[in-house]
């Protein structure tokens, strides 16, 4: 006969017990590498969980003399200014333009560089290319705004000068509010581009060979066996980080945003990020700023939350 631990599928004491036993042996005998995992957890605990306590004063008023705790309570106060303040849906429109632009240019191009990459030989060629590639990642945010400057020059910038060479006219782009997404956009994909691409080269470095091997007696291109191989073989890395990119849609990058910010271009610079710094650091509305930055987060989250779960169902790959 079935005893009961069968029919239901539950572990006897016994089972348990030795299981516990297992685990706590394994941690004796890996201490080691849960110190090292410490600083790390400490890291974590301290610089983002810690801190969000004071996410409350998101709906005090708060007052630095009082504290958190002893500001006064104003509920939904914060939130329902800024959903009726005029620069409402402008921030959003700014910040959802510059991140769909990012993501749109941004986010194949390290793919196609990975795959080109791939199909070079090792030899000086290819390691010209990924250091060529790889090396505008480790300049400074200011560095690359300077450069933009310098470049983008009405009077005395290459941009400029080319286009004078073919005929044009001098155009100011640091002042044109319409040239700014496009000149944030293309520099970031030009600094980010060839380091994003290691962890698609780390993934084609799994492909199989005897793929390809069998793809070429076949008669295959090599097109066709990037299109046919590689590509399904990244396909999982490419979706995981998608997610990972839609998650941080309206998290557009406030340093080098705020160094390229004027008043010339501001209406179309001015994103969340930078107005939170304007209201909260410069202007002192800490709960009004708090309010925002808290509003800002909630929708990255649904939307990781949404896409994750639209990827789960239509694949076998998602983060959780």
């Amino acid at each position: 006969m079935l005893s009961v631990a069968d029919v239901t599928g539950s572990k006897s004491p016994k089972k348990i017990k030795t299981k516990k036993k297992f685990s706590s042996k394994r941690l004796k005998n890996s201490w080691q590498l849960y110190i090292f995992l410490l600083p790390a957890f400490l890291f974590f605990l301290v610089f983002c969980y810690e801190p969000m306590y004071g996410v409350i004063i998101a709906w005090k008023d708060y007052n630095p003399s009082l504290g958190i705790l002893g500001s006064p309570w104003v509920g939904w106060k914060h939130f329902i200014d800024f959903f009726h303040s005029y620069f409402f849906w402008d921030l959003i429109k700014n910040t959802l333009g510059i991140s769909v632009y990012s993501l749109v240019v941004g986010f194949p191009l390290p793919i196609i560089l990975a795959l080109s990459l791939n199909e070079l030989k090792d030899g000086f060629g290819k390691k010209f290319a990924q250091t060529i590639t790889y090396a505008p990642n480790f300049i400074s945010v200011v560095v690359i705004v300077g450069m933009i400057v310098a470049f983008a020059n009405p009077s005395t910038g290459m941009i400029n000068h080319v286009i004078e060479f073919f005929g044009g006219k001098p155009i100011n782009f640091m002042e044109d509010p319409k040239w700014f997404k496009t000149l944030y956009v293309l520099s970031n994909v030009w600094q980010s581009t060839g380091w994003s691409s290691v962890i698609y080269m780390a993934a084609l470095s799994g492909v199989d060979m005897q793929l390809h091997e069998a793809a070429m007696i076949d008669g295959a291109s090599r097109l066709q066996r990037a299109w046919h191989i590689n590509i399904p073989t990244i396909m999982p890395t490419i979706i995981i980080l998608l997610i990972m990119s839609m998650g941080n849609l309206l998290n557009v990058g406030f340093e080098k945003i705020i160094l390229m910010q004027n008043p010339l271009n501001q209406e179309a610079s001015d994103v969340i990020s930078t107005f939170v710094y304007r209201a909260g650091l410069v202007g002192g509305q800490y709960s009004f700023a708090s309010a925002i930055g808290l509003f800002n987060s909630v929708i990255n989250s649904i939307i990781l939350i949404v896409v994750n779960g639209i990827t789960k169902r239509y694949s076998e790959n998602s983060l959780w």
